[in-house]
């Protein structure tokens, strides 16, 4: 095991830096500023996740003996270096973006926010976009010293896009589970032939199917096969007491319980002073779902708009250009302005309901548990109920919004002698910055 982590610290070192760059230890090891750093934090490598990743578990192992856990390395070892392989190429392929304002490289201290970031649920570490899956597996994979099944659950439901075919090889593996729980004494039942066609079509293809079965007990094994000369590998269980076929049971259903594990975006809160640029967006490449060629001929056929613009056109043309439009995006950064003149700023997804706006920016606020309002611009209230998302209001790819209390209530707490000091809770005016 130690000998498979130093393989991937070498191929993270050396194999997923783009052309012309070396991914050291010493230039990876900055990470992104936190959400509240006054300035704005910059862009590093994309595969310093895996490095670390890779790194704690090798010290890990070198300062503790712990069992040999049943995983295929060579599977993970391929998967690890065609994950940061595709990292390196997509990074080589960015190093030059275009801005959806044109095709110059915007400078990063005049954007609004830096990027677009995540939170890894496992580690909890922060991540770029271009970090996230990466560092997700080397996550799950690092489990395995502590939970061969939790980690093989994880490799299931997590690395494979194909949603049914997940769900068929749970069904075929469960099926597994319930024959060897109801026919214990018989070793048909505790024996896989892996040729076998239903297997390989059903079970084998997905990953993490074989570390879960290992994670149960199945152990291979070369056995003779009955009008054959050469033997075939098998996946055989030794047989089970009756607590471990109840054991067995509850992993089964936690495979059949399992999730995808998936980064949680980043909504960087930030307090902002008052100012008169609260209306000015900078945005990075990645708000955008447009490529850099599509980005700049978004901006050569911007002098068409006024033409068509000037057109008579009927509203479901008008509503076809808008939902055309709104498709474009896939994050936007809204502010939100207080009673006070602050601004509370936040990064959400484009397809983020209201309820996800709303309930952001009562987290935020010292008294949150007051009903408030929200107003979009042009004086459309935002209605918390209402199960519609942000781009569908017009709120993407950047809008600032209007805060408001609930006059009835405010009235009630006035004439009651009482009334807040501050708006937003003390965590974010601690960072308050000022837009340049």
């Amino acid at each position: 095991m130690k000998k498979f982590f130093e393989d991937i610290k070498k191929d993270i070192k050396f194999k997923s830096a783009g052309p012309g760059k070396k991914l050291t230890e010493e230039t990876s090891n900055a990470r992104p500023e936190p959400a509240h750093s006054t300035t704005n934090r910059p862009r590093h490598a994309p595969s310093e996740g895996a490095q670390r990743a890779g790194a704690a578990a090798l010290a890990r192992i070198e300062q503790q003996h712990k069992p040999k856990v049943h995983t295929s390395q060579d599977a993970i070892r391929n998967q690890v270096k065609r994950e940061l392989e595709a990292e390196a190429a997509a990074l080589a392929g960015k190093e030059k973006p275009d801005t959806a304002e044109g095709s110059q490289v915007k400078d990063p201290s005049s954007l609004s926010v830096s990027g677009v970031y995540f939170t890894c649920p496992l580690t909890g570490a922060t991540l770029t976009k271009s970090e996230r899956e990466v560092h997700i597996k080397e996550a799950i994979f690092m489990r395995f010293e502590e939970d061969a099944v939790e980690a093989s659950v994880m490799m299931m439901h997590t690395f494979n896009k194909d949603r049914d075919k997940v769900k068929a090889a749970v069904d075929i593996i469960s099926k597994y589970v319930d024959n060897i729980c109801k026919n214990p004494s018989e070793e048909k039942y505790r024996k896989i032939k892996l040729s076998n066609k239903v297997f390989q079509d059903k079970v084998r293809s997905v990953e993490g199917s074989r570390e879960f079965l290992e994670a149960l007990g199945f152990i291979s094994t070369m056995l003779p096969v009955e009008g054959q000369e050469e033997e075939e590998e098998f996946l055989v269980l030794p047989e089970q007491s009756s607590d471990d076929l109840e054991l067995m049971k509850e992993r089964r259903d936690r495979l059949q319980r399992g999730e995808p594990v998936r980064a949680v975006l980043d909504r960087q809160p930030q307090a902002l002073r008052p100012s008169p640029n609260a209306q000015r967006f900078e945005l990075p490449p990645e708000f955008y779902n447009l490529s850099a060629e599509e980005l700049k001929k978004e901006q050569q056929q911007r002098s068409d708009l006024v033409e068509k613009n000037s057109m008579l056109r009927t509203k479901a043309m008008r509503e076809k250009d808008e939902q055309r439009e709104r498709r474009k995006y896939n994050y936007s950064l809204l502010r939100i302005r207080l009673p006070d003149g602050n601004l509370l700023q936040g990064t959400f997804y484009a397809w983020d309901r209201l309820v996800t706006l709303y309930s952001f920016v009562r987290e935020s606020l010292v008294d949150g548990w007051q009903p408030f309002e929200l107003i979009a611009p042009g004086g459309q209230k935002l209605q918390e109920s209402e199960e519609v998302a942000l781009a569908e209001c017009n709120l993407v790819p950047a809008a600032l919004l209007t805060f408001s209390w609930d006059a009835a209530v405010q009235a009630d707490i006035a004439a009651a002698g009482g009334k807040s000091p501050a708006l937003l809770k003390p965590e974010l005016l601690e960072h308050i910055r000022t837009l340049s």
